[in-house]
């Protein structure tokens, strides 16, 4: 195989792609997983038996038609083997995140009136069950691991052996329209109750279709001859879903990373042609590259920060000049070379959503030969609104790129993005107020994100419409931009602005305790906890200059004064990041509510 094609026929419903793939893609390596240190490998035809027997199955176990079943699991094979066989057999999936609050699974459970859950793993498990008890609907849970005293999700696959309902799962299948539902997805419960957002296939298609165009993949496999992908983003948010969908129509294998923890050890093994990740990620990856030339001497470390001021510098599609490109051309030999070996050495674009990335990010990457294409949308879009692609004239830093091929973007009166097309949602699920609140008369959702329109198309977020606070003053402060330049920051690991009704703006700031760990025995302090390091005046001084560099470029009223350092790194698993890794602001200003009183008894004009 050198590098994949499309399917021969455009499919309307994600399932009639399995037969397909069997003729145009088959691979030895269509889904791929690490078990007990082994790299294990699903083919197509495994792919498409796995999921044909669990279809007949769950027609065996009762299941009918729009009965709803959970899939809380990490990225593994057998996520795509419940997805499609549910899906087959005329069941709506409801992906969750294993990291759910048993309040919020609780209230989903209820909500969608689930009836079955596909889990990864014992502690999952008993999860749901305690989340489900005392609801009647809910009659069990399938493991993905091998767990005592629970059901394997192989007893359904070979009860389809046993029993296969053939002519059932394919009348099943004839009776489903492309604009039938696919899946609900909860949104994270932020603030109240999960919303369900509800995609149909023709909502998912669409924007795999569109989102084709824009991904690189006929440049996929080149160096190997093997086109191949690193999936490390949760297959329960719909952005990786959309990819792995768009990855799978196209024969592409999928590789699915240990953990996060791993990626940068998975990269190296799997060499893939591309993957999609968060800011964070690039953040952290960039740190430590950063860190590695600071540990340089003499002439190796001046060439490397010779190359990262000349990539700082660097334009898109020639605009340089050629003496420029002529020493682009050295650095990438002596310097990027080593970038583009740590993420495998064959990537051919990386991905990335949820998040702002920092222009500086993307234009530094883009230099090293390992172009970033961020891209925006939300899950109610299913999700991908607009992207940056490869090719002239396709990508702007600084920018979520242009909108796909069928969705429509306008900029309303007070700056909100609204968007239509066909990958807008179907509604919320059981909640027609709130669907009505965001899609209007006219069929444009109201995304809640405030951004432009350049005159070439290309779309700016400049902040969400709900975070832009005001100050006593009457002076509006947009949150993201600031964090996103204090971010750049080598020392600073994570910061929030704050501010909101107060006579200035401030930021809680965790700073980056892995710098410190070097930075401080270099300054004569010894580095005995996190706790003790962020009260040392010297840790202070450097982290208030740090933000001093990012208040020059700030108005008056923007600038950040008193801003206090925290301990403990906001995460997922104490509640304060959504699994996207962005910051739920109330759960941090609540846990911080005595620090931020701090801040304010004392105001400075």
């Amino acid at each position: 195989m050198s590098t994949p094609e499309t399917l021969s026929v455009k499919v309307e419903r994600i399932f009639d792609a399995l037969p397909q793939l069997l003729k145009k893609h088959p691979r030895k390596d269509a889904l791929v997983a690490k078990e007990n240190g082994k790299w294990i490998n699903y083919s197509t035809q495994d792919f498409v038996d796995n999921v044909n027997n669990l279809s007949y199955g769950l027609l065996n176990l009762g299941v009918e038609k729009e009965d709803k079943i959970a899939i809380l699991s990490n990225n593994r094979p057998e996520w795509n083997f419940a997805d499609f066989g549910c899906q087959q057999a005329g069941v709506i999936t409801v992906p969750v995140y294993p990291t759910i609050s048993p309040k919020d699974l609780a209230f989903i459970i209820n909500d969608a009136q689930l009836k079955y859950a596909f889990v990864s793993n014992k502690e999952t498990a008993e999860l749901v069950k305690k989340a489900a008890e005392g609801l009647e609907c809910f009659k069990g849970v399938f493991t993905f691991d091998k767990v005592d005293g629970e059901k394997h999700w192989s007893e359904l696959t070979e009860s389809g052996k046993q029993n296969p309902k053939v002519d059932e799962v394919e009348a099943m299948k004839k009776s489903i329209d492309k604009m039938d539902l696919l899946t609900i997805l909860y949104t994270s419960g932020t603030t109240g109750n999960p919303k369900g957002v509800m995609l149909s296939h023709n909502n998912l298609l669409s924007n795999m279709y569109a989102a084709e165009k824009k991904v690189p993949i006929d440049q996929f496999g080149q160096n190997d001859g093997n086109a191949k992908v690193l999936s490390f983003l949760p297959l329960n948010h719909v952005y990786e879903r959309m990819l792995s969908t768009t990855y799978i129509f196209n024969g592409v294998g999928i590789y699915y990373a240990e953990s996060i923890d791993t990626i940068a050890d998975n990269l190296q093994e799997v060499h893939p042609d591309a993957f999609a990740s968060v800011p964070r990620i690039y953040e952290k990856v960039y740190d430590k590259i950063y860190a590695k030339g600071e540990a340089l001497d003499g002439f190796a470390k001046k060439l490397f920060f010779w190359a990262l001021d000349l990539g700082f510098k660097y334009e898109l599609d020639g605009k340089n000049g050629w003496w420029f490109n002529v020493k682009l051309g050295i650095a990438r030999k002596l310097i990027f070379s080593k970038w583009k070996e740590a993420v495998g050495g064959m990537v051919v674009a990386a991905f990335s959503g949820g998040a702002p990335l920092q222009p500086r990010l993307a234009r530094i990457f883009a230099a090293a030969g390992i172009p970033i294409c961020e891209g925006y949308g939300l899950t109610e879009t299913s999700p991908i609104i607009s992207t940056n692609s490869i090719g002239p004239g396709q990508m702007k830093f600084g920018t979520v790129g242009q909108a796909i091929e069928g969705v429509t973007v306008k900029i309303a009166e007070d700056g909100e993005i609204c968007v239509k097309g066909p990958n807008v949602m179907m509604g919320y699920y059981n909640n027609p107020e709130a669907t009505k609140e965001v899609i209007d008369e006219e069929g444009f959702f109201h995304t809640g994100d405030i951004g432009v329109l350049d005159s070439e198309g290309f779309l700016k977020i400049t902040d969400r419409k709900k975070q832009i606070f005001k100050t006593s003053g009457g002076k509006y402060i947009a949150p993201s931009v600031i964090e996103n330049k204090i971010h750049e920051s080598v020392f600073i690991d994570q910061a929030m602005v704050i501010g909101e009704y107060q006579k200035f703006a401030s930021a809680l700031i965790v700073p980056s305790f892995e710098k410190l760990q070097e930075w401080c025995p270099q300054n004569g302090i010894p580095f005995t906890s996190n706790a003790e390091v962020i009260n040392n005046e010297k840790v202070k001084a450097l982290i208030i200059g740090e933000i001093e560099k990012v208040n020059k470029d700030l108005a008056q009223f923007e600038k950040i004064k008193q801003p206090v350092l925290l301990p403990e790194p906001w995460s997922v698993e104490s509640g304060e990041l959504t699994p996207k890794l962005s910051f739920k602001r109330k759960v941090i200003m609540a846990n911080n509510e005595k620090v931020v009183e701090e801040i304010y008894q004392t105001p400075k004009s």
